[in-house]
């Protein structure tokens, strides 16, 4: 699959079963409020200020005892505090936390979003049929540390990446692509939400939009624009850019492709083995021309 290729009828079907069956989604406006506010403003590449287009936060509410009262996101949760924000900086994984990493590859392996793309994999001849075998290739492509650092330690691996987010040398933002840990930021102060990205006012995003392009600001480091999925669960997301992953080979893989109502480019960088970096980028909505 080639830099922005249409995605193939198959592979459209599959993406599109993973979102049906996504029954761990929140529903806007009932287990979380966003408010997007104002449309951000240009930020060059490098710089550090943006002009704030929003002065309230993204997340307006989220029912956390709902998240926390579903494995995955129980999980998914103790996972992100387990990482050191700066790349570089070689991360100590304690066997507590390798168990961590297991219970949440276990807890998103046993449900139907997981089950959908473990089979499509297999009939592919992308994964090994054996479930144990797949946890473990699922292990690979997401946990194992690599170096992103030239000289560096092994400071890196594809979920910190992609859901928690990292720094390199102390300046623009990296990866931070998922919705929860956004949350989770933004309430401890750390994230500050600047605006959603849109190429004109004809574009403007509706508050039940499950991806959104975004503007932030994180730990003082700028993020001009990141793509993010809102309020789908974590084993969708793992699932989704599992499957990207896997059916290429390339070092950059980008689909075009609809699923339910985004028209949406998907991104994969590959590291080896393992996925270096993963994320949407919202095209069009509901017939809307971004």
């Amino acid at each position: 699959m080639a830099r922005g290729q249409q995605a193939g009828q198959e592979l459209t079907e599959v993406l599109n079963e993973l979102w049906r069956l996504d029954s761990n989604r929140l529903r806007p406006g009932t287990d979380y409020i966003i408010s997007l506010q104002g449309r951000a403003g240009y930020v060059a590449q490098g710089s550090n200020y943006a002009r704030d287009r929003a002065s309230a936060p993204l997340f307006t509410y989220v029912n956390e005892d709902k998240l926390k009262s579903m494995e995955t996101y129980a999980h998914f949760i103790n996972l992100l505090d387990n990482y050191e924000m700066s790349t570089g900086v070689s991360e100590t994984v304690t066997s507590e936390e390798l168990q961590e990493n297991r219970l949440f590859i276990d807890a998103i392996v046993g449900t139907d979003v997981m089950k959908c793309a473990h089979k499509y994999l297999v009939r592919k001849r992308q994964s090994p049929s054996d479930t144990t075998q797949f946890k473990k290739q699922l292990y690979d492509i997401w946990f194992r540390l690599y170096h992103r650092e030239r000289g560096g330690g092994e400071d890196s691996c594809g979920f910190e990446h992609v859901f928690v987010g990292e720094t390199k040398f102390g300046q623009e933002i990296m990866g931070l692509h998922n919705w929860v840990q956004f949350y989770l930021q933004e309430k401890h102060g750390h994230v500050d939400y600047k605006g959603y990205k849109a190429r004109d006012n004809k574009d403007t995003p509706d508050e039940d939009d499950h991806v959104l392009n975004l503007q932030f600001s994180w730990k003082g480091l700028v993020k001009p624009v990141g793509g993010s999925f809102i309020g789908v669960s974590p084993e969708f997301e793992v699932a989704l850019f599992t499957v990207i992953f896997l059916m290429s080979t390339e070092k950059m893989t980008s689909v075009v492709v609809k699923v339910d109502e985004y028209m949406l480019e998907l991104v994969v960088y590959r590291h080896g083995r393992s996925i270096g970096t993963s994320f949407p980028k919202l095209l069009s909505s509901n017939n809307r021309d971004l």
